[in-house]
């Protein structure tokens, strides 16, 4: 299952070089990931009930344009890999011009908050990666 997130760029977000800081990106990919579990029917909250998480355990950017104050960005979230206790997301950041500005793959694993070690993925998120 894919995912869309709209995001429109903010004054704070800008940097000294006048365009969004490089830290920010995180944040709005986090963003994309965070709408793409929504959509599985998970939210944060409800994994924390169930004393486990999904963490970044790798994450790789390239940027290739910059965005700048008042733009208004898609941020593409799409399931590339399921592994037993870990998945991969590919992420694409487009402009208003529909050009990618930013792509990223990033690696979560699932991760038992209590023994503090990582566990098997839930099926919420295997169900995600399975739908088209």
């Amino acid at each position: 299952m894919n995912s869309i997130t709209e995001i429109v760029v903010k004054e704070e977000d800008i940097d000294s070089l006048g365009h969004v800081n490089h830290m920010i990106y995180l944040q709005y990919l986090q963003a994309g990931r965070t709408d793409w579990f929504k959509k599985t029917g998970l939210s944060f909250e409800k994994l924390n009930k169930r004393n486990i998480e999904s963490v970044v355990l790798k994450l790789e950017i390239l940027y290739k344009q910059e965005a700048k104050v008042d733009e208004r960005l898609i941020v593409k979230t799409i399931p590339l890999r399921l592994g037993n206790t870990s998945f991969v997301f590919e992420q694409k950041i487009l402009n208003q011009r529909e050009e990618v500005i930013t792509e990223a793959t990033v690696t979560e694993v699932m991760f038992d908050l209590i023994t503090r070690k990582s566990r098997p993925v839930v099926d919420e998120i295997i169900l995600g990666f399975q739908k088209e």
